[in-house]
Protein backbone atom coordinates (compact mmCIF):
# COMPACT_ATOMS: atom_id res chain seq x y z
CA UNK A 1 0.00 0.00 0.00
CA UNK A 2 1.21 3.61 -0.84
CA UNK A 3 2.64 5.73 2.16
CA UNK A 4 1.11 8.85 1.06
CA UNK A 5 -1.13 10.89 2.73
CA UNK A 6 -3.86 11.10 1.00
CA UNK A 7 -6.93 13.74 0.56
CA UNK A 8 -10.49 12.39 -0.94
CA UNK A 9 -12.64 14.50 -2.78
CA UNK A 10 -16.13 14.23 -2.64
CA UNK A 11 -18.14 16.19 -4.64
CA UNK A 12 -21.64 16.04 -4.00
CA UNK A 13 -25.30 17.11 -4.79
CA UNK A 14 -28.62 15.74 -3.17
CA UNK A 15 -26.68 12.20 -2.21
CA UNK A 16 -28.20 12.22 0.94
CA UNK A 17 -28.95 8.24 0.74
CA UNK A 18 -25.26 7.24 -0.10
CA UNK A 19 -22.53 10.15 1.09
CA UNK A 20 -22.97 9.00 5.20
CA UNK A 21 -21.61 5.02 4.25
CA UNK A 22 -19.38 6.18 1.71
CA UNK A 23 -17.67 8.79 3.76
CA UNK A 24 -17.31 6.03 6.62
CA UNK A 25 -15.77 3.28 4.60
CA UNK A 26 -12.76 5.82 3.39
CA UNK A 27 -12.54 6.25 7.15
CA UNK A 28 -12.63 2.65 7.93
CA UNK A 29 -10.02 1.82 4.95
CA UNK A 30 -8.03 5.29 5.72
CA UNK A 31 -7.94 6.32 8.90
CA UNK A 32 -5.66 9.50 8.34
CA UNK A 33 -7.13 10.51 5.13
CA UNK A 34 -8.67 14.12 4.86
CA UNK A 35 -12.19 13.45 3.44
CA UNK A 36 -13.43 16.72 1.85
CA UNK A 37 -17.23 16.85 0.93
CA UNK A 38 -18.15 19.50 -1.56
CA UNK A 39 -21.68 20.20 -1.08
CA UNK A 40 -22.88 21.99 -4.34
CA UNK A 41 -25.91 23.02 -3.30
CA UNK A 42 -27.52 20.48 -2.17
CA UNK A 43 -31.67 20.69 -1.29
CA UNK A 44 -31.65 17.90 1.34
CA UNK A 45 -29.38 17.06 4.43
CA UNK A 46 -26.36 15.53 2.33
CA UNK A 47 -23.58 18.60 4.25
CA UNK A 48 -24.75 17.35 7.70
CA UNK A 49 -24.34 13.97 7.14
CA UNK A 50 -21.34 14.32 5.77
CA UNK A 51 -20.42 16.44 8.51
CA UNK A 52 -21.47 13.37 11.32
CA UNK A 53 -19.26 10.81 9.94
CA UNK A 54 -16.59 12.83 10.14
CA UNK A 55 -16.05 14.45 6.81
CA UNK A 56 -14.54 18.13 6.16
CA UNK A 57 -17.75 19.93 4.51
CA UNK A 58 -17.25 22.79 2.34
CA UNK A 59 -20.52 24.08 1.11
CA UNK A 60 -21.55 26.21 -2.05
CA UNK A 61 -24.65 28.44 -1.68
CA UNK A 62 -26.07 27.18 -5.30
CA UNK A 63 -25.60 24.91 -7.35
CA UNK A 64 -22.20 25.53 -9.43
CA UNK A 65 -20.88 22.13 -11.19
CA UNK A 66 -19.00 19.00 -10.88
CA UNK A 67 -16.36 20.60 -11.89
CA UNK A 68 -16.68 23.75 -9.69
CA UNK A 69 -17.01 21.45 -6.90
CA UNK A 70 -13.34 19.40 -7.86
CA UNK A 71 -11.68 22.58 -7.75
CA UNK A 72 -12.87 23.79 -4.31
CA UNK A 73 -12.01 21.05 -2.76
CA UNK A 74 -8.52 20.43 -4.65
CA UNK A 75 -7.75 24.26 -3.41
CA UNK A 76 -8.98 23.22 0.38
CA UNK A 77 -7.04 19.95 0.10
CA UNK A 78 -3.41 19.99 2.28
CA UNK A 79 -1.98 16.18 1.55
CA UNK A 80 0.29 15.33 -1.45
CA UNK A 81 -2.12 12.82 -3.09
CA UNK A 82 -5.72 13.83 -3.75
CA UNK A 83 -8.45 11.25 -4.72
CA UNK A 84 -11.34 12.33 -6.70
CA UNK A 85 -14.38 10.08 -6.64
CA UNK A 86 -18.12 10.20 -7.12
CA UNK A 87 -20.06 10.22 -3.68
CA UNK A 88 -23.21 8.65 -5.04
CA UNK A 89 -22.09 4.96 -4.19
CA UNK A 90 -20.46 4.01 -7.53
CA UNK A 91 -17.24 4.10 -6.68
CA UNK A 92 -15.63 1.56 -4.49
CA UNK A 93 -13.54 3.00 -1.12
CA UNK A 94 -11.87 -0.16 -1.34
CA UNK A 95 -10.18 0.55 -5.01
CA UNK A 96 -8.39 3.77 -3.59
CA UNK A 97 -5.68 1.16 -2.88
CA UNK A 98 -5.17 -0.22 -6.22
CA UNK A 99 -4.90 3.68 -7.30
CA UNK A 100 -2.31 4.00 -4.64
CA UNK A 101 0.02 1.48 -5.53
CA UNK A 102 0.20 2.77 -8.94
CA UNK A 103 1.21 6.19 -7.93
CA UNK A 104 3.40 4.70 -5.71
CA UNK A 105 5.41 3.18 -8.80
CA UNK A 106 6.20 6.80 -10.19
CA UNK A 107 2.78 7.83 -12.19
CA UNK A 108 1.23 11.19 -11.73
CA UNK A 109 -2.12 10.48 -12.27
CA UNK A 110 -3.61 6.98 -11.88
CA UNK A 111 -7.16 6.96 -13.08
CA UNK A 112 -9.86 4.14 -12.29
CA UNK A 113 -11.46 2.59 -15.91
CA UNK A 114 -14.86 1.25 -16.45
CA UNK A 115 -15.45 -1.49 -18.59
CA UNK A 116 -18.16 -1.77 -20.55
CA UNK A 117 -20.88 -3.12 -17.90
CA UNK A 118 -19.79 -0.56 -15.88
CA UNK A 119 -21.22 2.18 -18.24
CA UNK A 120 -24.64 3.99 -17.70
CA UNK A 121 -26.60 1.96 -20.49
CA UNK A 122 -25.39 1.26 -24.25
CA UNK A 123 -25.86 4.63 -25.97
CA UNK A 124 -23.70 6.36 -23.23
CA UNK A 125 -21.08 3.71 -23.88
CA UNK A 126 -20.84 4.48 -27.40
CA UNK A 127 -20.51 7.72 -26.87
CA UNK A 128 -17.63 7.14 -24.21
CA UNK A 129 -15.85 4.90 -26.83
CA UNK A 130 -16.07 7.57 -29.51
CA UNK A 131 -14.39 10.08 -26.89
CA UNK A 132 -11.66 7.64 -25.51
CA UNK A 133 -10.90 6.84 -29.59
CA UNK A 134 -10.76 10.69 -30.73
CA UNK A 135 -8.99 11.87 -27.51
CA UNK A 136 -6.26 9.26 -28.14
CA UNK A 137 -5.63 10.37 -31.62
CA UNK A 138 -5.65 13.78 -30.51
CA UNK A 139 -2.90 12.87 -27.62
CA UNK A 140 -1.17 10.39 -28.94
CA UNK A 141 -1.36 7.65 -26.51
CA UNK A 142 -4.25 5.55 -25.32
CA UNK A 143 -6.75 6.84 -22.87
CA UNK A 144 -8.97 4.21 -21.50
CA UNK A 145 -11.29 5.71 -20.13
CA UNK A 146 -11.80 9.61 -20.95
CA UNK A 147 -14.44 10.76 -18.39
CA UNK A 148 -14.25 8.09 -15.06
CA UNK A 149 -14.40 10.84 -12.33
CA UNK A 150 -12.59 8.16 -10.22
CA UNK A 151 -8.95 9.22 -9.95
CA UNK A 152 -5.76 9.59 -7.82
CA UNK A 153 -3.20 12.68 -8.58
CA UNK A 154 -0.24 14.12 -7.25
CA UNK A 155 -1.90 17.43 -5.83
CA UNK A 156 0.74 19.60 -6.93
CA UNK A 157 0.57 18.68 -10.36
CA UNK A 158 -3.07 18.52 -10.19
CA UNK A 159 -2.98 22.59 -9.00
CA UNK A 160 -1.09 23.55 -12.60
CA UNK A 161 -4.41 22.57 -14.66
CA UNK A 162 -6.84 24.21 -12.48
CA UNK A 163 -7.30 27.32 -14.37
CA UNK A 164 -8.60 25.32 -17.27
CA UNK A 165 -10.89 23.23 -15.60
CA UNK A 166 -14.53 23.66 -16.53
CA UNK A 167 -17.10 24.57 -13.76
CA UNK A 168 -19.76 21.86 -15.37
CA UNK A 169 -19.37 18.33 -16.07
CA UNK A 170 -15.92 16.95 -17.75
CA UNK A 171 -13.15 17.80 -15.79
CA UNK A 172 -11.44 14.58 -16.12
CA UNK A 173 -11.59 15.26 -19.84
CA UNK A 174 -9.55 18.21 -19.18
CA UNK A 175 -6.85 16.84 -16.67
CA UNK A 176 -6.30 13.53 -18.52
CA UNK A 177 -5.38 15.34 -21.55
CA UNK A 178 -4.15 18.52 -20.24
CA UNK A 179 -1.45 15.57 -18.29
CA UNK A 180 -0.63 13.81 -21.43
CA UNK A 181 0.18 17.29 -22.89
CA UNK A 182 2.90 18.19 -20.05
CA UNK A 183 4.27 15.11 -20.82
CA UNK A 184 3.15 13.62 -17.21
CA UNK A 185 2.76 10.17 -16.35
CA UNK A 186 -0.73 8.90 -16.39
CA UNK A 187 -1.96 4.81 -15.83
CA UNK A 188 -5.41 3.05 -15.80
CA UNK A 189 -6.44 0.51 -14.34
CA UNK A 190 -9.59 -1.87 -14.44
CA UNK A 191 -12.49 -0.77 -11.40
CA UNK A 192 -15.73 -2.44 -10.61
CA UNK A 193 -18.69 0.21 -10.96
CA UNK A 194 -21.62 -0.14 -8.68
CA UNK A 195 -25.15 0.86 -9.36
CA UNK A 196 -26.29 4.23 -8.23
CA UNK A 197 -27.75 4.03 -4.67
CA UNK A 198 -31.55 3.25 -5.03
CA UNK A 199 -32.94 7.38 -5.23
CA UNK A 200 -29.95 8.99 -6.17
CA UNK A 201 -30.06 10.67 -10.06
CA UNK A 202 -27.62 11.45 -12.24
CA UNK A 203 -26.93 15.14 -13.01
CA UNK A 204 -26.12 14.24 -16.20
CA UNK A 205 -27.41 14.80 -19.33
CA UNK A 206 -26.41 12.64 -22.46
CA UNK A 207 -26.90 15.11 -25.34
CA UNK A 208 -25.97 18.49 -23.77
CA UNK A 209 -22.73 17.24 -21.44
CA UNK A 210 -22.31 15.01 -24.51
CA UNK A 211 -21.78 17.75 -26.62
CA UNK A 212 -19.70 19.38 -23.90
CA UNK A 213 -17.65 16.62 -23.48
CA UNK A 214 -16.80 16.78 -27.43
CA UNK A 215 -16.30 20.72 -27.20
CA UNK A 216 -13.99 20.50 -24.92
CA UNK A 217 -11.95 17.89 -26.21
CA UNK A 218 -11.09 20.12 -29.16
CA UNK A 219 -10.47 22.91 -27.18
CA UNK A 220 -7.78 20.91 -25.34
CA UNK A 221 -6.78 19.20 -28.38
CA UNK A 222 -6.21 22.83 -30.33
CA UNK A 223 -3.72 23.90 -26.60
CA UNK A 224 -2.41 19.99 -26.64
CA UNK A 225 -1.52 20.15 -30.56
CA UNK A 226 -3.47 22.34 -32.84
CA UNK A 227 -2.04 20.94 -36.46
CA UNK A 228 -3.72 17.63 -35.43
CA UNK A 229 -7.16 19.32 -35.99
CA UNK A 230 -6.10 21.85 -38.59
CA UNK A 231 -3.91 19.87 -41.26
CA UNK A 232 -7.05 17.50 -41.84
CA UNK A 233 -9.11 20.32 -42.23
CA UNK A 234 -7.30 21.86 -44.72
CA UNK A 235 -6.39 18.52 -46.26
CA UNK A 236 -10.35 18.23 -46.51
CA UNK A 237 -10.50 21.84 -48.50
CA UNK A 238 -7.27 20.96 -50.61
CA UNK A 239 -9.05 17.85 -51.90
CA UNK A 240 -12.27 19.41 -52.25
CA UNK A 241 -10.61 22.04 -54.39
CA UNK A 242 -8.84 19.34 -56.65
CA UNK A 243 -11.88 17.76 -56.87
CA UNK A 244 -13.91 20.38 -58.24
CA UNK A 245 -11.59 21.79 -60.44
CA UNK A 246 -11.08 18.14 -62.13
CA UNK A 247 -15.03 18.65 -62.39
CA UNK A 248 -14.66 22.17 -64.23
CA UNK A 249 -12.04 20.96 -66.60
CA UNK A 250 -13.93 18.06 -67.57
CA UNK A 251 -16.83 20.13 -68.62
CA UNK A 252 -16.02 23.60 -69.15
CA UNK A 253 -11.89 23.21 -69.87
CA UNK A 254 -11.55 25.86 -67.13
CA UNK A 255 -10.46 26.43 -63.88
CA UNK A 256 -13.33 27.89 -61.72
CA UNK A 257 -12.55 30.83 -58.99
CA UNK A 258 -14.76 28.17 -56.37
CA UNK A 259 -11.27 25.94 -56.99
CA UNK A 260 -9.50 28.60 -56.25
CA UNK A 261 -11.00 29.61 -53.24
CA UNK A 262 -10.49 26.07 -51.68
CA UNK A 263 -7.25 26.31 -52.25
CA UNK A 264 -6.72 29.45 -51.12
CA UNK A 265 -8.67 28.43 -47.72
CA UNK A 266 -7.05 25.75 -47.28
CA UNK A 267 -3.47 27.69 -47.21
CA UNK A 268 -5.34 29.88 -44.49
CA UNK A 269 -6.70 27.07 -42.51
CA UNK A 270 -3.18 25.59 -42.60
CA UNK A 271 -0.98 28.52 -41.41
CA UNK A 272 -3.15 29.21 -38.75
CA UNK A 273 -2.72 26.01 -37.54
CA UNK A 274 0.97 26.46 -37.87
CA UNK A 275 0.98 29.72 -35.95
CA UNK A 276 -1.30 28.17 -33.17
CA UNK A 277 1.45 25.42 -33.45
CA UNK A 278 4.39 28.10 -32.39
CA UNK A 279 2.04 29.22 -29.83
CA UNK A 280 1.94 26.26 -27.87
CA UNK A 281 5.13 25.87 -27.78
CA UNK A 282 5.77 28.90 -26.33
CA UNK A 283 2.54 28.30 -23.95
CA UNK A 284 4.27 25.05 -22.35
CA UNK A 285 7.91 25.84 -22.75
CA UNK A 286 8.30 25.20 -19.36
CA UNK A 287 6.44 21.65 -19.17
Amino acid sequence: MSSYEISVLLPAKNEVISIGGTVDRIFNLFPDAEVIVVDDGSTDSTASVAEKYGALVIRHPYSKGNGAAIKTGLRAATKDIVVCMDADGQHRPEDIGALLDKVNEGYDMVVGARDHEGQAGLHRSLANGFYNRFASWMVGHKIGDLTSGFRAVRRTKFLEFISLLPNKFSYPTTITMSFFRAGYSVAYIPITVLQRAEGSKSHINLWKDGLRFLLIIFKVGTLFSPLKLFIPISFAYLLLGIGYYAYTFSVDHRLSSISVFLWSTSVTVFLIGLVSEQITQLMYKNN
